[in-house]
């Protein structure tokens, strides 16, 4: 399908995949209203690294995914829906799990409720890999079980249901998708590789949790990509549908490969107390089945683990004012 022309909404538009696909879906021509979380001080996020030609293209939109008159607002004119605002940190959810929950749920439920309303082409509701919880088969497809190792999880399991939910009880044409660990330029240090390179361009000292889970990383601009192709595709309609990039690679072994991209020795502090997740609630392993996306979305990762490292290396390198290395970022 072409972009060009098309009234699109983006919650979570300030966030890391979220101004992604802002910029993604501005550059092929949409008209994006980013819809992102009030604050004082008019904080646009990660807005603010969009080019500048962009801007005419994008149209900022304050508000909270909890305020239902809000999102509907946000939603409204709009043909094509992306829904990735959430709360996203697990260590944050452990302390404040009904935050958690009342964004993630019921701004979901304001979301679908709205598009009732609005009645846009497609929904795209955003989900993650945490909620198959760790692997029980190898790999990860879409009729995994479902497992609530977090409240965070527990809190996208109950999205993804509603949204479920909203497809058989109202025919919404709604999709989830499922990203299996994006990761990319703008990325956090709430995240594993931000946090790996961060401390790596300082002393070469680098605290982590465990070493031994496994993850599925997916570059960003991918993740991006399989997004807007799940919009267009008609046959993915109430369907869920992973994205990653069906290889799985331990934290330890990720550290030596972004150790030799940056072509410095490293010391590993692993099992740091508070970087380590209760037990049972480390999900210890993640790998995905892409399947269904090759099929419906045509859709597979272009860019390799080594070119995607290599490129959030240089930006964070470039950016080093915006990491904290010797804080534990939740």
């Amino acid at each position: 399908m072409t972009w060009e022309g098309q009234q699109v909404t983006v919650t979570g538009a300030g966030g890391f995949i979220g101004s992604h696909l802002v910029e993604y879906l501005a550059g092929e021509g949409a008209r994006v209203r980013a819809f992102v979380r009030y604050n004082s001080r008019a904080d646009q996020g990660n807005l603010g690294f969009l080019n500048a030609r962009l801007a005419g293209n994008v149209e900022v939109d304050y508000g909270d995914l909890r305020d239902e008159d809000a999102v509907r607002a946000a939603l409204e004119g709009s043909a094509y829906v992306f829904h990735l605002g959430a709360l996203i940190g697990i260590p944050y959810s452990y302390r404040h799990p009904r935050d958690v929950v009342e964004t993630n749920v019921i701004g979901t439920l304001n979301v679908l409720q709205a598009a009732r309303v609005t009645a846009p082409t497609r929904v795209v509701h955003v989900s993650t890999s945490e909620v198959y919880g760790s692997a029980r088969r190898i790999p990860i497809d879409e009729t995994h079980p479902l497992q609530g190792q977090s409240p965070y999880s527990a809190s996208k399991i109950g999205a993804d249901k509603i949204a479920e939910s909203f497809h058989k009880s109202f025919g919404l044409p709604v999709v989830t998708v499922r990203p299996f660990n994006t990761y990319g330029p703008r990325q956090s240090a709430r995240a594993i590789i931000p946090t790996i390179i961060s401390q790596g361009l300082g002393p070469h000292r680098i605290r982590l949790g465990s070493l031994s889970p496994t993850r599925d990383f997916t570059f960003v601009r991918d993740t991006v990509r399989g997004m807007a192709l799940a919009a267009g595709a008609p046959q993915a309609e109430g369907l869920e549908v992973n994205l990653g990039s069906n290889a799985a690679i331990s934290i330890g072994e990720l550290v030596t490969r972004i150790a030799g991209i940056m072509g410095i020795d490293v010391a590993v502090e692993d099992n740091d107390g508070e970087r380590v997740r209760p037990v049972n609630s480390e999900v210890q392993r993640l790998h995905a089945d892409n399947a269904r996306a090759r099929q419906l979305l045509a859709w597979q990762p272009e860019v390799s683990l080594d070119e995607g490292l290599k490129e959030t290396v240089e930006w964070i390198a470039r950016h080093r004012d915006l990491y904290r290395p010797a804080v534990y970022q939740t």
